[in-house]
């Protein structure tokens, strides 16, 4: 990476991908116009027409408590004669659009400032379950591409978000962020890690909470810098 620490790094910030660092419904559409690719065109244009209504996540709609829009898609498609393999081949073919015209991104407002100056104290992870594709290219297209320091594909949280937890935190305080707790935040959390919950609705074990990530600067501030209480154990010990 091209910008330098110019003091110690004691800490880390691990932050999840879709919809904390690249954030819309570009790549869940280009993942549903590629679910409904094998469907009729009527058929295809009222399953989009699903999705899309259902996205605006409106309380009371019957797809509004999915974990994420691409459960979202899955769940949505569920009664349409879909083949099993279907939702896999679609969700590559839609990575392959990543940050293109066809499933366009856009990064939390303010979070390459963030990141230059956090640098200088933390070490800043990018740990996705999304493979290896065009997730290079998003950054750059995002302006974050210097900011990461380490960045891990198809990690498999919640388990797979073990390994990178066994690496960092030895190093000193870890925070974890993301939009999706069971996955980004609980295994850190169990560990005693700080987690920051990108949500409208508050979990009683987050330690910060937002909307949106912009709302969180001046606490993850406070924490890199040592001013908001530490409440990390230290990592289990083997026998």
């Amino acid at each position: 990476m091209s910008t330098a620490a110019t003091h110690p790094r004691t800490h880390t910030i691990v932050f999840d991908f879709d919809g904390t660092v690249a954030l819309g419904d570009g790549p869940i559409i280009a993942y549903a116009r590629a679910v409904a690719s094998s469907l009729t065109p009527a058929a295809a244009d009222e399953f989009l027409s699903d999705v899309s209504t259902a996205l605006l996540r409106e309380p009371g709609h019957p797809l509004a408590e999915a974990s994420d829009g691409y459960e979202l898609v899955r769940l949505a498609s569920e009664s349409l004669p879909v083949a099993p393999d279907a939702h896999n081949a679609a969700y590559l073919a839609s990575r392959e659009l990543l940050a293109t015209d066809a499933a366009p991104v856009t990064a939390p407002a303010g979070l390459a400032e963030f990141l230059r100056t956090a640098r200088e104290h933390a070490t800043i992870v990018l740990a996705t379950n999304a493979p290896d594709i065009r997730i290079a290219e998003t950054l750059d297209s995002l302006g974050l591409a210097d900011y990461f320091d380490h960045i891990y594909t198809s990690v498999g949280k919640p388990a797979g978000l073990e390994a990178v937890l066994d690496e960092w935190m030895p190093a000193g305080p870890l925070l974890s962020i993301g939009d999706i707790w069971a996955n980004d935040l609980e295994p850190a959390h169990r560990r005693g890690a700080t987690t920051a919950f990108l949500s409208d609705t508050p979990h009683p074990h987050a330690d910060f909470t937002a909307a949106t990530l912009g709302e969180l600067y001046e606490a993850l501030n406070s924490w890199i810098h040592g001013t908001h209480r530490e409440t990390q154990a230290a990592p289990p010990t083997t026998a």
